[in-house]
């Protein structure tokens, strides 16, 4: 396999956020009920640990399960939570072995119990691991994540002086302190499959000034080609935060 353009380019995303869309469509494509597609889904979450780790990549979030999700009929969410209790103490030994660490987004208390035990678990067995954090987003809601920031802050003064002197002062690097992502780095750049166009709620914070990439490839069939192309395009960008083409160049030139 030769050089990619993010190897060439040494331009590489340290936090990669994932909507992996198209399972329901896929298993629906082969005549199979929405489980297997969820089933089949489980093995690329897999596949992309250890892609992203290969890579470099620093952290990876995968968007599992949505607070807008609970809408789903409930045998469909009940086969979802009974997969990932199942499986996820499957793939510690594995987790080890590639030095990735399981960490959380989302109100995970509301999940069913059989679910929460094999979080915690996960969680616990992988919390030593260094080379990449695994960031599952379970009953995450990028709006609900601001709001809960919201009643933090309000909820942490005494007195209303005290209040009003912290809203003063309140800006986006201070009040990130309350959004409970002190482990997250800023999203750098966020993937979605299955051909949907949209963010759905999703790092509503964090990805302020993520580059975006849109595939039409259905989750279950998502492949390290896909990936290394995402990696790829974002590499050939140029991230300017506010700033003109100019002054990047000054900058590092200057540097």
């Amino acid at each position: 396999m030769g050089i990619s353009v993010c190897e060439q380019a040494g331009v590489l995303p340290q936090h990669v956020a994932i909507i992996m869309d198209g399972n329901g469509r896929w298993a629906k494509s082969q005549g199979l009920p929405r489980v297997e597609g969820h089933r089949k889904g489980a093995g690329r979450v897999r596949d992309i640990i250890e892609w992203a780790s290969d890579a470099g990549v620093k952290q990876v979030s995968l968007y599992a399960f949505s607070t807008e999700n609970w809408k789903r009929p409930k045998l469909e969410i009940t086969a979802l939570m009974t997969l990932m209790a199942t499986l996820l103490p499957l793939e510690i030994p594995r987790m080890c072995e590639r030095g990735a660490r399981l960490l959380t987004l989302g109100d995970v208390s509301k999940l069913p119990w059989i679910a929460r035990k094999s979080l915690q678990k996960a969680c616990k067995a992988t919390e030593n691991n260094t080379k990449i954090d695994v960031i599952l987003c379970l009953n995450y809601g990028g709006q609900q994540e601001i709001i809960e920031g919201i009643k933090r802050f309000c909820a942490s003064f005494q007195d209303a002086d005290a209040k009003n002197e912290a809203l003063e002062q309140l800006n986006a690097e201070n009040f990130r302190a309350f959004l409970g992502r002190d482990d997250v780095l800023p999203v750098d750049l966020l993937i979605r499959t299955g051909g949907e166009q949209r963010i759905s709620n999703f790092h509503l914070w964090d990805a302020a000034y993520a580059e975006l990439f849109f595939t039409d490839r259905l989750w279950p069939e998502y492949s390290q080609a896909d990936f290394q192309a995402a990696l790829d395009d974002y590499a050939g960008r140029e991230r300017r935060f506010g700033k003109t083409s100019e002054q990047l160049k000054g900058e590092t030139h200057d540097g």
